[in-house]
């Protein structure tokens, strides 16, 4: 099933989909992915509700009618608890979140709430006790934090986008470890109100999407000022006759000077981020290399200067008075052993202006500014034996980003064969900085590069799907050469194909066939397929198996969506294997003829 938001819409209005049907077989693919993705999951009574909210509604009323989303766990939602991963800490509010009683008014309905690191407090996704979610791409390495439960969400295909909150990286880094698009909003355009703070002068709730089309809509749905919250701010595109500013036609992006990268040892995510500026140079990009040192210093006030006790401000005694509760590295980081003198705050804001002054000579020679999202990623068991330390280097590229007030988009950018004893396959991701209010900027540089990246992936088992009909079916005699492919789900092509039977070596096998290439006056079927999806490599090697006269090419299902399946052209009618071929277009299911 396809959870893009354009798709389920089109199936919503085409009527080949109704919410009901989609949100119940979330329902069980729930079920069946890692429990700890979940802190809490909406009860069937809580989505019943949801659903008649839509009745005598559609996507003409509702721009998100029907589209489940989750919520990570320091955002409240109404009838949910709010814990920010430490059980002693739940409270039920009274009401939702700004942003999320937003989105549910606009049709899309909450799946749940999502695990995270405890209290918002690093970007490993491992600091909580719901347990730690597996990397889908390889189970060994981390999802990346603190929004860990929302990125795998999406992930693993349990919704159509979810939040999670930034304040140092929360939003991006596991956005790239999990191929994901990830908004770090301008602080402030996206309201956190309802938001349990982490570091309140510069949190921000942030958007984890399918692609950068369903980010620009969530990101324009989602951005409204909202009175009640201090640090709102009311985005250009909001205001009477206003607009996003918008990308040149000749655009320049910036990339730190080779000596300032770091890649912490993966050579792997070296030669990936190397590849990934010359997409963008040949996207249209023009490189300019700038000094990034200005913005690293920023980034270390962040732990080093005073907005530290801006996060014991928010949840400090709490962990004083809860100390059995409270992760030990958690507690370490919110905490400190030492209270500086009051001065040292102003001290503090003053080195932060002047770094801001610095960068942003730096940014005002390029339009964008282009880093990897984080220069490596680590198995669990490294991140428990080092906690702190390796949580560092995954923030290298994203600590700076709210004390600067620059917005920034994570997009994928391929995968990287890791130098491990397995040969871990993971994704690559890089982050798209701008100034504040540059957000659709920057998903307009996303657009420019997105087929450059394309071009240099050859991943992905979700890249590469393909609907089969008869002998590849699970039971069918042909079903082992799906052996390394990945089953999605079963489903009917749209009713405007026959279907005949022919012989092949021994082996029964139908071919699909476009109805109106038989003649104008033929009325199609639809058929029982199912689908799977594999790696690039996986997928040469099958299709090199496909003997004439089938071939692959594009077939319709029932929900408009166009995907690779099985076809025969007109011609094979006429050839020798379909002299005695059979229309079996009434049984509507391979299976059913069989029998």
């Amino acid at each position: 099933m396809n959870l893009e938001i354009s798709s389920l819409l089109t199936a919503y209005r085409n009527h080949t989909r109704t919410p009901r049907e989609v949100i119940s077989t979330l329902q069980i693919a729930i079920e069946k992915a890692p429990s700890t993705i979940w802190i809490s999951k909406s009860t069937p009574q809580q989505l019943e509700s949801y659903l008649k909210n839509l009745e005598g509604k559609s996507p003409d009323d509702l721009p998100l009618y029907g589209i489940p989303f989750a919520i990570k766990d320091n955002i409240d939602c109404k009838g949910f608890k709010s814990t920010a991963a430490c059980p002693a800490y739940a409270y039920t509010p009274q009401k939702s979140a700004f942003v999320v009683n937003r989105l549910i008014e606009l049709g899309a309905i909450p799946m749940g709430k999502t695990n995270m690191d405890q209290f918002a407090t690093g970007l490993v996704g491992v600091r909580s006790p719901y347990g730690t979610i597996p990397n889908k791409f390889a189970p060994e390495y981390i999802s990346g934090g603190s929004s860990s439960g929302s990125a795998a969400a999406l992930a693993y295909h349990l919704c159509s986008f979810s939040l999670g909150t930034d304040t140092a990286g929360s939003g991006r880094v596991p956005a790239a470890f999990n191929h994901l698009v990830g908004v770090k909003p301008t602080r402030g355009i996206l309201s956190a109100n309802g938001v349990i703070p982490a570091c309140k002068s510069l949190d921000c709730v942030s958007i984890f999407a399918l692609n950068h089309h369903d980010a620009r809509t969530l990101l324009n749905l989602a951005t409204k000022e909202d009175f009640d919250d201090a640090y709102s701010r009311c985005a250009p595109w909001n205001l009477p006759n206003g607009k996003a500013e918008r990308l040149n036609e000749n655009w320049t992006f910036g990339v730190p000077e080779e000596s300032e990268l770091n890649f912490f040892g993966n050579d792997s995510y070296k030669k990936a981020f190397e590849k990934t500026v010359k997409a963008f140079e040949n996207a249209g990009g023009k490189k300019v290399v700038i000094h990034f040192t200005p913005f690293l210093e920023a980034a270390r006030l962040l732990y080093e200067g005073p907005w530290v006790f801006e996060r014991y401000a928010a949840v400090g005694k709490f962990i004083e008075e809860h100390p059995s509760e409270i992760y030990p590295v958690t507690k370490e980081i919110i905490c400190p052993k030492k209270t500086p003198h009051p001065s040292s705050v102003f001290d503090g804001f003053h080195a932060l202006q002047e770094k801001k002054k610095i960068a942003d000579l730096e940014f005002s020679k390029v339009d964008v500014l282009l880093t990897p999202t984080a220069g490596t990623i680590y198995k669990t068991e490294e991140v428990l034996k080092n906690p702190i330390q390796l949580n560092s280097n995954l923030g290298y590229y994203t600590n700076y980003m709210n004390l600067l007030d620059y917005s920034a988009l994570a997009i994928p950018a391929g995968f990287v064969n890791l130098n491990d004893e397995k040969k871990s396959r993971i994704p690559f991701g890089v982050t798209l900085v701008g100034r504040a209010f540059d957000d659709f900027k920057l998903l307009d540089v996303a657009d420019k590069v997105k087929s450059y990246l394309m071009q240099d992936e050859n991943d992905c088992d979700e890249k590469i799907q393909i609907a089969v009909c008869g002998a590849h079916l699970k039971g069918e005699p042909l079903h082992f050469q799906l052996q390394n492919a990945e089953f999605i789900c079963a489903t009917k092509t749209a009713s405007e194909y026959k279907m005949f039977a022919f012989e092949d070596k021994g082996i029964k096998k139908p071919a699909l066939i476009y109805a109106k290439s038989l003649g104008e006056n033929e009325k199609g079927n639809s058929f029982y397929v199912e689908i799977y999806a594999m790696t690039a490599n996986d997928f040469s090697k099958f299709i090199q198996q496909i003997s004439s006269p089938l071939s692959i090419g594009k077939l319709k299902l029932e929900n408009g969506e166009n995907i690779l399946g099985f076809v025969g052209d007109t011609q094979i009618l006429d050839s020798a294997q379909f002299k005695n071929a059979l229309d079996i277009s009434e049984f509507g299911d391979w299976r059913k003829f069989k029998k």
